[in-house]
C-alpha cells in the first residue's frame, strides 16, 4: 500500500459518513433506497468528500480533528433539519427558504415535536461527528498527508475532484433524459422532492444554491399548440370567448427580446375558453374568497361541521377537485388559487410577484370595478411577506401586527377573525373580501394546538384516534367562522347576492398517512387521491349542482372570473374555466397529470386510463408537453412581469 493511499483514510471516513447520512434520509422520507438515484448520490459524494479532505489538509494536525468534526456536524445538521422539515411539510427546504428561516420561528413547537419523535434518526445522522473523537484516539487518520507539498497534494485532489464529478455527470447523462430524470433535474428543471431522490441531498442543495445565486430559470423547448379557429365555423360573432383584444402579431413584430417574443408567439396560439351558460351567472354579486388552512374533504361532516356540509351540498359540489402540494406549501398553494399560475420552484412566488402587474387576481379585477376590496390573515401580517404581495393584488390588507387584533394563541381563531372583520365591509357594497385562515394548522394534538383544545369537547366521543379528533376540532373553528359569516350576511339582507368561494392551500400533511385513511374510511392512493379536495362555491338559494369534471385550484381564477362576468383573457392563465368546454387538465408539481381520459404518473411513466378509455403514447407526449409549457410560461410570466408588458394600456 502506497504512502499516499494510507493517508486517504480520512477521505474514506468522510465518504462513508456522507453515504450513511444519505441512506438514513432516504429510508426515513422517500423510502427510495438502493435505486439509481442512490447510486448517483454516492458518486457525487466522492468529490464532496475529497473537498472536505483537501480543506483539512490546510490545517495543522492538532486542528484537523476539530475541523473534520465540524464539517461532519454541519453535514449531520443539514440532513437532520431536512428530515425534520420533510416530516412537517412533506418536502425539502431550499436555499431561499433557509435564508428566510427566521419567519419559521413560530413553528418551533412543531419542529420540537417532530425532532423528539425522530430523535433516534437525528442521533444517527450526527453519529459520524460524535464518533470522530473516538476514532481519533484509536486510529491516526485525522492527520495531514505527509510527503507531499501542499501545492502538489492540492493538484492531485483537484484532479480527482474534477474526475469524479465528471464521472457522476456522465452517469446522469446516460441515465435518461425524460421528465423527472436525473438529467432533467440536473440541467433543466427544478423539483426539490424528486431531485433529492434522483441526485441526492447534497447535489440537489448545491444545484439549488447555484441557481439561486445566478437567478436561473428553467429551460424548455417550447411546444407550440396547433392553431385553431376561434370559432368552429370561423365566425367570431357566433361564439364568445374569454379573451381581451390583444394584438399579438403587433407585439411579436415590435419585440426585440427573444424570451418575450417567444411568449407572445405561444399565447397567440393558445386556444381560449368559450363563454357558456354559466358566464355572468353571478355578475354584480359580492365575493368572499377564502383559502382555508389544511381543509380537506374529510373535514366536511353533517354533524361535526354542519355549515361546511351545507355549503358543499347546497352549492356547486366539485367531486373531482384537487389541490396539489407545491414546494412552499401554504404560500404556493395560495399563489395558485389566487393567480391561476404555477409557482416558480426555488422562490416565494407571491413575494417575487410583489411589484408585478397581476390584472386577473380577484382583488385587482374588483377594485377596478369600484368594489371595496379587503384581505385578512389571522397570523403575523408579514409572514411570507404578505404585507407586500397582498396589497399588490389590490387589497387593503390586515394581519396580526397591522390592524387585526385577535387573541395571541397558536393557531389563532378563524371565528374571532371573522367577528372582528365582517363589519368593515358588509355595509359597503359592492365588496370583495379575501381570507387566509390559520385555525386548521398542524400539529394535530390537544396540548400544542389551541383550536384543537378549544373544540375538544365536540370531538371527544368520536370513534377516531387522538390525531384525527384534533384535526376535526381545528376544522370546527373554520365551520363556526363560516356559520357566523352566513348569519351576518342574512342579517344584512345580502346573503343571496354574495358569492362565497373556498378552497384549501394544501392537504393536511400534518396528519399521519394512516390517520388520513382513518378519516377517509379507506386507504387513500398517495400519488393522486391524497390531493383530492373540496372547492366550495355557494350563495344562499342557489340551485345545487354536482360537477365531476377533473379540476384543481389552478382553475379557480378563470372559473370565478367567468361566473362573475369579469373580463379576462383565458389564454394567459394556466388553469381553465371548469364550466367551459376546454379539455380538463389537473397538474401536479412532479409533472404528473389527470385528464378526462385518465391519470399519468410522471415518476413511473405509467398512464392509468379511465374505464373505457384507450390512449396512445402520442396523447401522453402531447399532454406532457402542454404541462411542461405551463410550468415554463408560469415562471416566465413571473420573472418578466409579462402581464405588465402584454396588457399595457388595458
Amino acid at each position: 500500500m502506497s504512502k499516499f493511499t494510507k493517508h486517504l483514510y480520512l477521505f474514506f471516513y468522510f465518504n462513508i459518513s456522507l453515504v450513511f447520512m444519505e441512506l438514513i434520509l432516504r429510508s426515513t422520507t422517500s423510502g427510495d433506497v438502493f435505486s439509481m438515484g442512490f447510486i448517483i448520490s454516492c458518486l457525487f459524494s466522492i468529490p464532496v468528500s475529497l473537498v472536505f479532505f483537501q480543506l483539512c489538509n490546510f490545517f495543522k494536525d492538532k486542528f484537523i480533528l476539530f475541523f473534520s468534526t465540524l464539517l461532519l456536524a454541519i453535514s449531520g445538521f443539514i440532513y437532520s433539519t431536512q428530515l425534520i422539515y420533510f416530516n412537517i411539510f412533506r418536502t425539502y427546504y431550499n436555499i431561499y427558504s433557509a435564508g428566510n428561516a427566521g419567519q419559521a420561528v413560530v413553528f418551533w413547537r412543531d419542529a420540537l415535536d417532530v425532532s423528539l419523535s425522530n430523535i433516534h434518526w437525528i442521533f444517527l445522522l450526527l453519529l459520524p461527528a460524535l464518533l470522530a473523537i473516538f476514532v481519533s484516539k484509536k486510529y491516526k487518520i485525522f492527520v495531514k498527508v505527509k510527503g507531499y507539498t501542499l501545492g502538489l497534494l492540492s493538484f492531485y485532489l483537484v484532479f480527482y475532484i474534477i474526475l469524479f464529478q465528471l464521472g457522476g455527470i456522465g452517469v446522469v447523462y446516460l441515465s435518461g433524459h425524460g421528465t423527472n430524470s436525473a438529467y432533467d433535474l440536473y440541467f433543466k428543471n427544478s423539483n426539490p422532492l424528486v431531485s433529492v431522490q434522483k441526485l441526492g441531498l447534497i447535489t440537489s442543495m448545491r444545484i439549488d444554491f447555484q441557481r439561486t445565486v445566478t437567478g436561473w430559470s428553467p429551460v424548455l423547448d417550447v411546444y407550440m399548440p396547433e392553431p385553431e379557429p376561434i370559432s368552429p365555423d370561423g365566425d367570431e360573432t357566433e361564439i364568445g370567448y374569454n379573451v381581451l383584444d390583444i394584438d399579438f402579431d403587433k407585439l411579436i413584430l415590435g419585440e426585440e427580446e427573444d424570451t418575450i417574443r417567444k411568449m407572445h408567439e405561444y399565447f397567440k396560439h393558445v386556444q381560449p375558453s368559450a363563454k357558456n351558460d354559466y358566464t355572468g351567472k353571478f355578475e354584480g354579486y359580492n365575493l368572499i374568497l377564502l383559502t382555508a388552512e389544511s381543509f380537506a374533504p374529510y373535514a366536511v361532516h353533517k354533524e361535526i361541521t354542519p355549515t361546511l356540509y351545507k355549503m358543499v351540498h347546497q352549492g356547486y359540489n366539485f367531486t373531482n377537485f384537487y389541490v396539489p402540494l407545491w414546494d412552499v406549501s401554504t404560500t404556493d398553494g395560495e399563489y395558485v388559487a389566487l393567480t391561476g399560475l404555477i409557482p416558480k420552484s426555488g422562490v416565494w412566488s407571491f413575494y417575487h410577484s410583489r411589484n408585478n402587474n397581476l390584472p386577473f387576481v380577484m382583488g385587482k379585477q374588483f377594485r377596478d370595478l369600484g368594489y371595496k376590496t379587503v384581505a385578512y390573515h389571522n397570523h403575523t401580517y408579514n409572514y411570507y411577506r404578505r404585507d407586500l404581495s397582498h396589497p399588490n393584488m389590490g387589497y387593503e390588507y390586515k394581519g396580526i401586527g397591522n390592524g387585526l387584533d385577535v387573541k395571541k394563541v397558536w393557531p389563532a381563531s378563524d371565528l374571532e377573525m371573522m367577528e372582528k372583520t365582517v363589519s368593515e365591509y358588509i355595509n359597503n357594497e359592492p365588496f370583495h373580501a379575501y381570507y387566509m385562515t390559520v385555525s386548521g394548522h398542524l400539529q394535530y394534538n390537544f396540548y400544542g394546538n389551541s383550536m384543537a383544545n378549544k373544540n375538544r369537547h365536540f370531538v371527544n366521543d368520536l370513534p377516531y384516534s387522538t390525531q384525527a379528533q384534533a384535526y376535526l376540532a381545528t376544522q370546527i373553528e373554520l365551520d363556526r367562522a363560516l356559520e357566523y359569516l352566513l348569519a351576518k350576511l342574512d342579517e344584512a339582507g345580502i346573503a343571496d347576492k354574495t358569492l362565497i368561494a373556498l378552497s384549501s392551500d394544501h392537504y393536511p400533511y400534518g396528519l399521519d398517512d394512516e390517520v388520513i385513511d382513518e378519516l377517509s374510511g379507506y386507504e387513500i392512493e398517495k400519488h393522486f387521491d391524497l390531493y383530492k379536495s373540496t372547492f366550495i362555491v355557494y350563495t344562499k338559494g342557489m340551485e345545487p349542482k354536482t360537477i365531476s369534471t377533473p379540476s384543481s385550484s389552478l382553475d379557480i381564477v378563470p372559473t370565478l372570473s367567468n361566473l362573475l362576468g369579469l373580463e379576462y383573457d383565458s389564454r394567459l392563465l394556466m388553469g381553465r374555466d371548469i364550466f367551459s368546454d376546454s379539455d380538463p387538465l389537473v397538474i401536479f408539481r412532479d409533472h404528473s397529470f389527470i385528464t378526462d381520459k385518465g391519470r399519468y404518473n410522471a415518476i413511473t411513466g405509467e398512464f392509468i386510463p379511465n374505464t373505457g378509455m384507450n390512449v396512445n403514447k402520442d396523447y401522453i407526449d402531447k399532454i406532457s408537453r402542454i404541462v411542461n409549457n405551463k410550468f415554463y410560461f408560469s415562471t416566465q410570466i413571473l420573472d418578466h412581469d409579462y402581464y405588465g408588458k402584454v396588457l399595457e394600456g388595458f
